[in-house]
């Protein structure tokens, strides 16, 4: 304990001494943030027992996956088998908007897809309590014109575009973000989803015009269950492309572009055939459930999000709005709200007739696609990943997260990163209809086969690193929580708002 605060004392003096002709010109806002209290709060002992118990080390990488019809945020760590186990789940105090990505800036829509999350994108002086920005809009989202900004994942229980939680619990997660940093993860991945990607929400969603996008997304779900590894994310023909690598016999890496023609890739033969077998599994399970007369979920406009089950019944008039329990998961039972609502909050519309787009539908026995296969070959084996998405390097991030890069802390910058925000907006113009998105691209049966981009729409991911995740015995978790200097941590990150 007393060696890591030293160590990170020593990195924090480092830096400054580093960076002493750009401290010069510091402005008093950015050094308050090395005495920011609420952004150094160490991580609850009992989160770090149950690292202990799951064979995980405290600063080892995380990733992120939200899921808005159930409003759950869960954490992922990685274990010291190099794979990544679910460490938490938190219920979500509010979203806004409805099912479906976010088009337009204004829309109250939060995010869906696949982002990265860099050292930049982490704001200690947010205007609720704590937040990180989503990246939204990333390459695939910018390729298709989509517009917006200040995403965040953030506290205060309130929402307009945002995934919120309660300060307790924006605070632990933050915790867990600073200490992957600290374990030397470049950026950590979000992938947001409208529901979890189950055959039963697929089918009881099949007729929304949103799920072209929800199953190509579902390709990189399928693709981290499968594989208990990050997906890498590319971008090309405005689609989403995971796990790529170059073909065989190819001497260089492919080259992605979210809005150019798709190069040349190929897929491992162990990550294709498992996603293959699990989607071929997906299908006709829901195939089997639409046959059997799933209905089909109503399509709502002009409702107001959702919020967990256990936030709602706490709130006057509650309601969780889209949201539903988890599939069997123990947050159902919690007692109490993890966290304090403030009184400010109000719960999302009910659905009601007059917004609902028609009346409830009859199942239709319509054709169901045949397996869609995840593309093929390539004998790259499935190796440890350690996520390590590089950071934003635009002119105007922060000071501290340009100081962390001149002493080598952060990585190169990722081109479809966004722009650390500058303070949440409230927008208020109204929610535009969402548009279909184009047609889910089709995957070849064929094994291995080098194939043109064939995925499905794009979220950002980070690089991965050859380099094994730090696992030295100064990290390994220990029964309490590790004492975090007070300014080791905002001396590495700029100030997002």
């Amino acid at each position: 304990m007393i060696n890591r605060s030293l160590v990170r004392a020593l990195v924090t003096s480092a830096v400054l001494v580093g960076a002493g002709v750009l401290m010069a010109g510091c402005n008093s806002d950015g050094i308050s943030l090395a005495n920011n209290a609420k952004a150094n709060q160490p991580v609850p002992p009992k989160l770090i027992a149950d690292m202990t118990a799951k064979d995980m080390d405290l600063q080892s990488p995380i990733l992120v996956r939200l899921f808005k019809q159930e409003a759950e945020l869960e954490i992922w760590k990685q274990d010291r088998s190099g794979r990544f186990a679910l460490l938490k789940t938190y219920p979500i105090c509010r979203w806004s908007g409805d099912l479906g990505p976010k088009i337009k800036e204004g829309d109250r829509q939060a995010p869906e897809g696949f982002y990265s999350i860099s050292p930049a994108q982490m704001n200690p002086q947010s205007a609720y309590y704590l937040s990180f920005n989503t990246g939204y809009p990333n390459a695939f989202d910018k390729a298709l014109g989509r517009t917006g900004s200040q995403l965040m994942v953030h506290g205060d229980c309130s929402s307009r575009g945002c995934y919120a939680m309660t300060d307790e619990q924006i605070a632990e997660i933050y915790s867990l973000g600073r200490e992957s940093f600290f374990g030397g993860q470049k950026s950590f991945q979000l992938q947001a989803y409208p529901f979890r990607m189950t055959p039963a929400n697929m089918a009881k969603h099949r007729n929304n015009p949103h799920m072209p996008f929800w199953k190509m997304i579902k390709e990189g779900n399928d693709h981290f269950e499968v594989t208990r590894q990050e997906p890498k994310v590319d971008f090309c023909e405005k689609k989403y492309v995971f796990d790529a690598v170059k073909p065989p016999g190819a001497t260089k890496d492919p080259v992605f572009e979210a809005s150019s023609k798709c190069p040349a890739y190929a897929i491992s033969d162990e990550i294709a055939d498992a996603v293959r077998e699990k989607q071929a599994t997906d299908i006709a399970e829901t195939a089997r459930l639409i046959a059997k007369g799933t209905p089909v979920a109503r399509i709502n406009t002009g409702i107001d999000g959702g919020m967990h089950k256990v936030f709602a019944a706490r709130v006057p008039e509650g309601n969780t709005g889209l949201s539903e329990p988890g599939d069997g998961s123990s947050l159902s039972l919690m007692a109490r709200a993890p966290g304090t609502v403030p009184s400010h909050v109000s719960p999302p519309k009910a659905p009601s007739e007059n917004l609902l787009m028609g009346p409830p539908e009859q199942p239709k026995l319509a054709a169901v696609p045949a397996a869609a296969p995840a593309a093929a070959p390539a004998s790259a084996p499935a190796s440890t990943r350690v996520a390590n998405a590089a950071p934003t390097t635009e002119q105007n991030d922060g000071f501290f997260s340009s100081l962390a890069r001149k002493v080598g802390l952060g990585g190169a910058a990722d081109a479809t990163a966004s722009t650390p925000p500058s303070k949440p907006k409230a927008a208020t113009e109204a929610k535009q209809q969402p548009r279909p998105d184009a047609a889910a691209p089709k995957t070849t049966a064929a094994k291995p086969d080098v194939k043109h981009a064939a995925a499905s729409r794009p979220p950002l991911k980070p690089s991965v690193s050859d380099s094994p995740a730090p696992a030295a015995k100064d990290n390994q978790v220990a029964g309490s929580a590790p004492i975090v200097s007070t300014n080791s941590f905002d001396s590495r990150f700029g100030a997002v708002r």
